[in-house]
């Protein structure tokens, strides 16, 4: 199975990376351009602990698939070239679309930018702070990921984009029982 996290790098990113480092597990963090435009050293160190980098566009437009080809192929470029200052011999070789409101356009210019596409098929909706907070966001992400997590699952959750303290809360807890559950792979290279 796999983890991915996205919408960073952000405030959260080193405390997810000490519990994967810590746990020997590799994931896959779906970054934002202008988040690396201002934590540079954060895609440093996900790339230097072997994690796997994904392109989520330059400031997470949602409806940026319904705009015209070129408007997204320079969203995308932007980014990746951004990710390449941080580290120059980064390999970006996933797209994920935010709010997964992937268009046939938007997958195929990721394809010609060299990338795949990533979806996902277990959401704990640890985007959604304004549902719920603190111990009850903690209590829900466990449960849902516990619940629907089963070998070749691609786990969403977010390292960006806000308070992410329980989610922060609830890996704490997750790692150590996936890892007894499951082999948990980063999105190979």
């Amino acid at each position: 199975m796999a983890l991915t996290f996205d919408d960073g790098p952000g405030p959260d990113t080193p405390t997810i990376l000490k519990m994967l480092r810590d746990q020997g597990i590799k994931a896959t963090f779906c970054v934002i351009g202008q988040n690396v435009k201002q934590y540079p050293q954060y895609v440093q160190q996900i790339v230097a602990d072997g994690h796997t980098l994904c392109n989520h566009t330059w400031n997470h437009d949602e409806a940026l698939g319904k705009k015209s080809a070129d408007t997204i192929r320079a969203d995308l470029q932007k980014t990746s070239d951004e990710i390449r200052k941080a580290v120059p011999d980064a390999k970006v070789l996933y797209f994920r679309h935010p709010g997964g409101n992937f268009t046939p356009l938007a997958v195929q210019i990721a394809a010609e930018l060299g990338m795949k596409s990533l979806g996902w098929n277990v959401d704990p909706w640890d985007w959604n702070v304004k549902k719920w907070q603190g111990q009850q966001m903690t209590n829900h992400i466990c449960s849902v990921v516990r619940n629907n997590t089963k070998p070749g699952s691609i786990v969403l959750s977010h390292d960006g984009g806000g308070d992410r303290s329980a989610t922060m809360a609830a890996y704490k807890t997750l790692l150590p029982e996936l890892k007894g559950k499951f082999t948990l792979v980063a999105m190979p290279v």
